[in-house]
């Protein structure tokens, strides 16, 4: 509470003097109003046991009852009024999250935090995100399930809107000056599609291009293949270890020289931090999961374990609900606020969870306009065909306009421009959705044959549904759209726009998605690797795939014995070990048995330090950090030709192509074009990048003895305020783990394992689960992250899922119940 008081204080002098207003921040006076200002947050939850709330156009009470881990239990008659439930307890809980990736898709964020984002409402109008969305709602019927229950979730968020005090308004309403916005029904396909562009904007041409103007064609397909030189899949293959494919590294050549494709471009359709030069610490939004069969259980019963890995925030992304219509629907686990479904969790019969797949559904097509400094049409196969054009208007927070856009679309979607070059894009994300349905379907479920066919109408992001039932069935199918491109040709180039058979043709069969059902090996396992064995499945699907890493030390771990125990799956969750450092580690002490003496004496007894680590990533551990700092020194001193003129790093490679590269000591991208008088072989790099970490780590940390090499301390988990408020923020969390082990830990140490869960399915269900944080986004509440220690720990926590309401009842904290208008 001090910490969050003195936050505050030294927050309002420094934003805010006297009556006056700086930026998007209201006057100190106002702020500080003892009647109406930051003073009225209330930091305790209402103290009545039963808490009667009437709404409008209910038929029937709505029963909200909230366990000891603040947990909202929603009790209703229709599918509808449990929604509303839904709605109403998340706008309680995270109202301002709520407003906050509403106006982050909507590209409205300037309204309340002022022209300085300003950058990032214009790429997601850009992209088209809302206007995606909005068309996606347009086209429900009335009568649809989804529209019914968008409308209802919208219902709920406002009634907590309409009926909510002064004492309950967010504290960051407070600071900005700000009231909620009204939350309209659509904003719940808004999420989706922030989602989407989160998990599936995955822009490989554009580094190919920046690859291929420093070494040629040849040497940056290479760099960014189609295919992983490791194969562990998802979809089992029968093999009992990873199988490394012999690929020879095409060299570095000469720049290439032909039609100029600006990277300039396609910025636009990039992640924000992919643009960011100043490092290229591999970090992946992905996953895991797995789950084993009852053959493969100690108690005969199937268990699944699930940790989506993204970006840690307070409050959490993920928010804990259970809900319940007799007869209909009983369903525990997590949503996204703004979701009017459970999107990872179980109900009595089957279990589920996901990964992100990763697959490219993002193509570019390089268009020729009539006027390229005011286009108005573009042509394809001879024909002129008009851009719909639409305006985009920026307002600030006193509601003045600050810029208005105007942004083209063909036939395929958006379009940037830079230099007079005009590039479209195609993305699955901005097109037909059917998600809610896939989610409302599963949360039915009673088998995996039924989870199975639930998903079918998922579109995208594509993702790995890993799903298990009471019977002992597992299964796991990579959902979503994949396109299928012209003359089977890959989708990490830029096709001619001018050309109408370069459009996508079609959409790979259901039948063909990557998948398994009860494999002879008992188990099933995704960590965001390549899905399928290139040699077994001929179909493109990606390219550039995520690190298998993760992928073969879960696999590692669950050949290792034959049966586990749902303690085993979750102490796997936060296992230190690390395949990468497996490899690379003896790559460094081999380097060092060819140099025997010849390297310096830094560099000797950085070896011997080196040798001394069980490649393990303990909090107490002091040996990873010179490993990390090595591998940092490796890339830099590998990938040199990458660099610009200034020698800043233009674009990298990840960590497997440079695991390939092991295989050949001679290539001459082991060369330090710094020199000119010999050509460095992998062993010369390889001791260069130890000896140099070595140095770097005692300058920064002090020699090995002084303590601060603990890992610890160098690494930690910094779960940020949505605001980025030191105060608010839980920053420095010690953590096991590290860059690519089961529980990454990372660069800045914002991403994550987002929510931990582990299920077995028996004649009881036995569910524990965690995220970093707790239910409540008020920072004064004791729920704003009670649940953090057990989350740094690795501990889970019971989830409760009583069979009956009279159970819940005897057991409740609070009960929140909405009746209709005029009921007593």
């Amino acid at each position: 509470m001090a910490r969050f008081i003195s936050s505050i204080f030294l927050l309002s002098i420094v934003l805010y003097w006297g009556n006056s207003r700086l930026g998007s921040l209201p006057p100190l006076l106002n702020f500080l109003d003892p009647a109406h200002g930051v003073w009225m947050i209330s930091n305790t939850e209402d103290q009545s046991d039963l808490i009667l709330k009437p709404i409008e156009g209910l038929s029937d009470k709505i029963q909200i009852i909230y366990d000891n881990r603040q947990v909202p239990h929603i009790y209703a008659q229709t599918i509808e009024d449990v929604l509303l439930g839904l709605g109403y307890a998340v706008a309680r809980d995270r109202l301002f999250q709520l407003e906050l990736q509403t106006r982050s898709t909507a590209g409205t964020l300037t309204e309340i935090l002022g022209e300085r984002v300003l950058p990032l409402d214009r790429q997601a109008r850009q992209l088209g995100l809302a206007w995606a969305a909005e068309k996606n709602h347009s086209e429900l019927a009335p009568t649809s399930e989804s529209h019914r229950y968008q409308a209802a979730y919208a219902q709920g968020v406002n009634a907590w809107i309409g009926e909510m005090t002064a004492s309950k308004l967010p504290l960051e309403y407070h600071l900005l000056g700000q009231k909620p916005m009204e939350w309209l029904p659509q904003y719940s396909a808004y999420l989706n599609k922030n989602m989407g562009w989160t998990l599936s904007m995955k822009n490989t041409e554009r580094r190919k291009i920046l690859a291929a103007r420093l070494v040629g064609e040849d040497a940056a397909n290479a760099l960014f293949p189609v295919n992983s030189w490791i194969q562990e899949p998802i979809q089992p293959n029968g093999q009992k270890q990873p199988r490394f494919d012999p690929i020879p590294l095409a060299e570095p050549g000469d720049p290439y020289a032909g039609p100029r494709d600006s990277p300039s471009d396609l910025s636009l359709f990039t992640l924000p931090e992919e643009l960011d030069q100043n490092h290229f610490l591999e970090t992946t939004l992905g996953s895991n999961n797995w789950a084993i069969s009852a053959s493969r259980s100690s108690n005969g019963n199937p268990i699944i374990s699930g940790d989506p890995h993204l970006n840690l925030t307070l409050p959490s992304i993920w928010y804990e609900a259970h809900l319940n219509v007799p007869g209909e629907l009983d369903v525990y686990g997590v949503t996204i606020p703004g979701s009017p479904s459970i999107l990872i969790g179980f109900n009595r019969n089957v279990a589920w969870t996901f990964t992100n797949t990763g697959s490219d559904v993002m193509d570019f097509y390089k268009e020729q306009v009539d006027d390229p400094q005011d286009p108005k049409a573009y042509i394809v196969d001879n024909q002129w065909q008009y851009f719909e054009k639409r305006v985009e208007t920026y307002v600030g927070t006193e509601g003045s306009v600050i810029q208005t856009d105007t942004i083209l679309h063909t036939h395929r979607g958006p379009v940037a421009e830079e230099d007079n070059v005009y590039t479209s894009m195609r993305w699955t994300v901005l097109e037909e959705s059917g998600e809610l349905d896939a989610l409302v379907a599963i949360a039915k479920a009673t088998s995996v044959d039924d989870w199975m066919s639930g998903m079918e109408s998922w579109m995208a992001p594509t993702q790995n549904g890993l799903v298990i039932d009471r019977l002992g069935n597992i299964a796991i199918r990579s959902a979503g759209r994949y396109p299928i491109r012209p003359f089977d040709t890959s989708g990490d180039q830029i096709y001619d726009g001018s050309i109408s058979d370069n459009d996508w043709k079609s959409w790979l069969d259901i039948s063909d998605y990557p998948g398994s059902i009860n494999p002879e090996q008992g188990y099933l396992t995704s960590s965001n690797q390549q899905p399928v064995d290139p040699t077994l499945y001929k179909s493109y699907l990606g390219s550039d795939w995520p690190p298998p890493w993760r992928a073969m030390r879960i696999n590692q771990l669950l050949r290792s014995d034959p049966t586990y125990t749902l303690e085993d799956l979750i102490e796997f969750q936060t296992d230190p070990g690390s395949a990468r450092a497996d490899i690379f580690v003896a790559a460094f002490l081999n380097a060092a048995n060819t140099f025997g003496y010849d390297s310096s004496p830094s560099a000797q007894e950085a070896i011997s330090l080196l040798s001394e680590w069980d490649r393990l990533y303990t909090k107490s551990n002091e040996r990873a950090i010179l490993f990390e700092a090595a591998m940092n020194k490796l890339a830099e001193n590998t990938w040199d030709e990458l660099e610009d003129e200034e020698g800043r790093a233009v674009v990298r490679p990840g960590s497997t192509v440079l695991a390939a590269l092991l295989q050949t000591p001679d290539n001459k991208w082991w060369d330090d074009r710094s020199t000119t008088d010999r050509q460095e072989n992998r062993d010369d790099i390889l001791i260069k990048s130890i000896d140099q970490a070595f140095e770097t780590i005692k300058n920064q940390y002090g020699t090995k003895s002084e303590g601060g090499w603990r890992w610890d301390k160098v690494q930690t988990a910094n779960i940020y305020h949505l605001m980025n408020i030191p105060g608010l923020s839980a920053l420095g969390v010690p953590v096991q783990g590290g860059p690519e082990t089961l529980s990454p830990n990372s660069g800045s140490g914002r991403h994550g394992a987002s929510w931990r869960m582990v299920v077995e399915l028996g004649d009881s269900i036995i569910a524990k689960g965690v995220y970093p944080g707790g239910q409540s986004g008020n920072p004064l509440s004791p729920a704003y992250k009670n649940r953090l220690d057990d989350w740094s720990s690795g501990n889970l926590q019971d989830l409760y899922f009583p069979k009956h309401i009279e159970e819940m009842l005897k057991s409740s904290v609070k009960i929140v119940e909405l009746i209709p208008v005029g009921d007593p």
